[in-house]
């Protein structure tokens, strides 16, 4: 047979081959994207919820950020670990209930949020907001002080930065090959309330906690090339903390809870009260979306 007729017949070949494929449906389709499994790990925040709780049994918040998470098509939260009132070495308990061993070999995307319950800032907060207490809350807000300084040489494991880089570590060692995102906390007073006392120190304390929190994920980077991020929070909640501290209700537009103690008031305090809103999460999972991948995310962050 000639070249020419070769070719033709090869040609037919193909073109009566690929027909049967049709005929029969047997063309692959495009493969679905993946689901990326994901873990939330943390204190109250990260519950979602200031509702307490004993590990592994947690509340959680339909409202907090690994919910709205979830709700991405690809994102499939495996697990929200996060307990309220955990601190850094709560998130570091491998044990079969503790928070990491949620993670799994298979988990690509963790979120952290910690710190805040290593330095007692509910009892801060609880003291400041009551006149009476003033001289207890400035004695809180000088022991959480104390904790925000650089880890000594013999490795205090109360102050937080002690704690903080080994616990990012074991996180990416554990999650090998995920994404970390590590949360900072927003500042909760407005500064139209922010340079008075005790507003002003616990602004500042929260900004050295998320200057310390920020720098762990830095160092934990460097050491172990893990595919860690920090997200600044301040930026979204900015101009939507509390201007009036003892107001008796949340506004619509408030990103954090109110803590309501006048006599006018209701006598039982907002058990939620200095944690976020329904906007002040969104406010959370916008900041989080800003380090995840585009094709994650149903419609990426602007």
């Amino acid at each position: 047979m000639r070249a020419r007729g070769r070719l033709l017949s090869c040609l037919v070949t193909v073109v009566i081959a690929l027909a049967g494929f049709v005929t029969a449906g047997a063309l692959p389709a495009a493969a679905a994207p993946s689901t990326v499994p994901y873990v939330a790990l943390g204190d109250s925040y990260a519950a979602g919820t200031a509702a307490a709780g004993i590990p592994p049994n947690c509340p959680h918040g339909e409202g907090g950020y690994p919910k709205s998470l979830d709700a991405e098509s690809r994102i499939d939260l495996t697990a929200n670990a996060a307990c309220s009132g955990a601190t850094t070495s709560d998130v570091a308990d491998n044990d079969e209930d503790g928070q990491l061993s949620a993670l799994k070999s298979d988990t690509r995307l963790v979120t952290v949020t910690v710190g805040a319950a290593n330095l007692g800032l509910s009892a801060v907060l609880a003291a400041c907001s009551n006149p009476s207490t003033l001289e207890e809350c400035q004695r809180r807000i000088n022991s959480a002080l104390a904790l925000l300084r650089d880890c000594p040489e013999d490795e205090d494991p109360l102050i937080l930065d002690c704690s903080l880089t080994p616990l990012f570590a074991k996180v990416a060692e554990k999650a090998r090959g995920a994404r970390i995102v590590v949360t900072g906390y927003p500042l909760l007073f407005d500064p139209s309330v922010a340079n008075n006392f005790p507003f002003r120190d616990i602004n500042e304390a929260t900004t050295r906690l998320n200057s310390l929190i920020e720098r762990a994920v830095t160092a934990t980077q460097q050491a172990t090339y893990a595919n860690i991020y920090y997200v600044d929070v301040t930026k979204e909640f900015a101009r939507h903390g509390i201007v009036d501290p003892r107001s008796c209700t949340d506004d619509a537009s408030d990103f954090i809870h109110r803590l309501s103690l006048l006599p006018t008031c209701d006598p039982r305090p907002d058990p939620e009260a200095f944690h976020p809103t329904l906007a002040g999460y969104q406010a959370y999972v916008k900041a989080i979306k800003t380090k995840l991948p585009a094709g994650w995310l149903d419609k990426p962050a602007t």
